[in-house]
């Protein structure tokens, strides 16, 4: 069973998912439902995890939060968990390439693989995909649109950069 809540951010609506092992989704309002499935849900705005999940982003979204601490319950392939593993290790205010991601988990020619996990990365945000970018600089796919990653890629600049 899995449990969700809806929190407004400054990037819109988030729907939160949850299971009783930590935090499952974090998905976009203008989603593909197919992108992640997960069920069945069931509403619950005062789930435990739910409500450390949204206090965690609303301090992200304040600047005062870098690192998150939630129990995240990733369902997915083993590769997919790996690249979502990888994801996690991003620090604040880093990037990295598809081909770092690829060559940090072992299969350094599967970038395209790496690409596609990327995109079905079920906890955006906590599991920083917007920090993944094209080899060249360039900001590439993702599921909350292109505007969304360039401002969650500049709310982790320093002020002074």
């Amino acid at each position: 069973m899995y449990y969700y809540k809806s929190v407004v951010t400054p990037v819109g609506e988030l729907k939160l998912v949850a299971s009783d092992h930590g935090l499952a989704a974090i998905l976009w309002q203008n989603d593909d439902p197919k992108r992640v499935r997960l069920a069945p849900l069931e509403r619950n705005d005062h789930h435990p995890m739910l409500c450390e999940a949204q206090t965690q982003l609303l301090e992200y979204f304040a600047g005062t939060r870098q690192r998150f601490t939630l129990a995240l319950d990733f369902t997915g392939t083993e590769f997919q968990k790996k690249v979502w593993q990888a994801l996690v290790a991003i620090p604040f205010g880093e990037t990295r390439s598809y081909r770092q991601i690829a060559e940090q988990i072992g299969h350094p020619a599967a970038m395209r693989a790496v690409g596609a996990a990327n995109g079905k990365n079920p906890i955006s945000i906590i599991a920083p995909c917007h920090r993944v970018i094209g080899a060249n600089g360039k900001l590439t796919g993702f599921a909350g649109g292109l505007d969304v990653k360039a401002f969650l890629l500049q709310l982790e600049t320093p002020a002074s950069a």
